[in-house]
């Protein structure tokens, strides 16, 4: 049996039409099929591959950290130096507030643990999200997802979840006393790229405060340096309580982590002690990867450039069939008619050799989310070819 019939017959499906790419290479913005064929890759394994596929640096703190010891214990326990220098790089991208990392395996877990977190802290048990929101797909990370179409066939999920819209001003009422937690993308992703303003995260912000509420910010999509910023919460002149990553952080390896101050995080060592528990979380080859990937972030000035890029999209994807384009940096939409028009033209994009993909929430908008380094050349590429897909 070849690769492809292996697929369908031992590997689980998500659904009765995945796309059946088969992808032998990867590296930098391109990957390569097992007969030559290459694919520029404008979604980055969704958000993933912020510093591209299989940068050098982030390959050569894989394999040093290989050649010393993989997983040793259960997280939390024993003093490895791969994690603790990630926690540190953490910490020294934030407002000294946020000063305690609690290291996971992905943004599911992250949410997880921000959950607990914030109702072990405050002990409150309403938890506060947003209409169309993604955090992740285990039960509890579901319960605060924002669709109801993902979450009714595994009913019932968490109790006192309550949704407001993002960006409603007159909806931050229903943050009260009784609230232990909102939970909100700082940039909607799976509803399309949606942009609150600044003024609104700052009454968000300002609400929690007045409430006692905390404000757990999700930057699985947007951290990383995805919006031009670091974070996509330095936009809003904000700090939350606690903050959620993953994808972008690994450099392509799956880690994930929640982020709160000490005296926050210190909820979970008594009344349970061991309050929360993983097993590989912080595992010490995907921590020595996300320090390599924050150092290539920094040392090669991947933010600074990516405004740019993001401009170059714009002015280039310009066709009557397109009716708008919504964004944060490198985090972008591009709107159609409906999904019976986009649908195709993806299909033909990727026949071309260009990857991209819809939203969940939102599937008249094509996903553009390149790796940061991407070069205008082959955004010019990337582009014309897409105009192609759409003639």
């Amino acid at each position: 049996m070849n690769n492809r019939q292996l697929f369908l017959s031992h590997l689980a499906q998500t659904t009765d039409f995945p796309l059946m790419i088969e992808i032998e290479k990867a590296e930098g913005v391109f990957m390569h099929g097992p007969e030559g064929k290459k694919y520029l890759d404008l979604i980055s394994g969704i958000g993933v591959s912020n510093v591209g596929h299989r940068h050098p640096k982030v390959l050569a703190a894989i394999q040093e950290q290989l050649d010393k010891y993989l997983h040793l214990m259960v997280y939390g326990e024993y003093v490895q130096s791969p994690q603790v220098k990630l926690a540190k790089a953490l910490c020294d991208t934030l407002p000294s507030h946020l000063d305690n990392v609690y290291l996971v395996n992905s943004g599911s877990e992250a949410v997880e643990g921000a959950l607990k977190l914030a109702k072990r802290y405050s002990n409150r048990r309403e938890i506060i999200s947003c209409v169309n929101a993604y955090h992740g797909s285990s039960h509890g990370s579901l319960s605060v997802g924002g669709n109801e179409i993902f979450k009714r066939a595994y009913r019932p999920l968490l109790p006192g979840v309550n949704h407001i819209v993002y960006g409603a001003y007159s909806h931050l009422e229903q943050i009260t006393e009784n609230t232990a937690a909102v939970i909100i993308e700082t940039i909607q992703g799976e509803a399309g790229i949606r942009v609150a303003c600044k003024e609104y995260f700052q009454a968000l912000r300002k609400r929690c405060d007045a409430t006692g509420t905390l404000l757990i910010l999700d930057e699985i999509q947007a951290g990383f340096g995805r919006t031009g910023k670091f974070w996509a919460f330095e936009h809003f002149d904000i700090v939350p309580d606690i903050l959620v990553c993953a994808k972008g952080m690994g450099g392509g390896m799956p880690i994930g982590a929640f982020i709160a101050n000490k005296a926050v995080m210190g909820a979970f060592k008594n009344n349970p002690l061991l309050g929360h528990i993983t097993t590989f979380g912080g595992h010490p080859v995907s921590a020595a990867a996300s320090l390599a990937t924050i150092q290539v972030i920094q040392e090669e000035k991947l933010l600074e450039k990516v405004e740019t890029k993001a401009d170059l999209f714009k002015k280039l994807l310009v066709h009557p069939m397109i009716k708008g384009i919504r964004n944060k940096g490198l985090m972008m939409a591009v709107e159609f008619e409906s999904f019976e028009v986009l649908k195709p033209i993806i299909d033909r994009a990727i026949e071309k050799g260009v990857i991209t993909d819809w939203f969940l929430f939102c599937d008249d908008s094509m996903r553009i989310a390149p790796p940061l380094i991407i070069t205008e050349a082959e955004i010019e590429k990337a582009c014309g070819r897409i105009l192609e897909a759409i003639g």
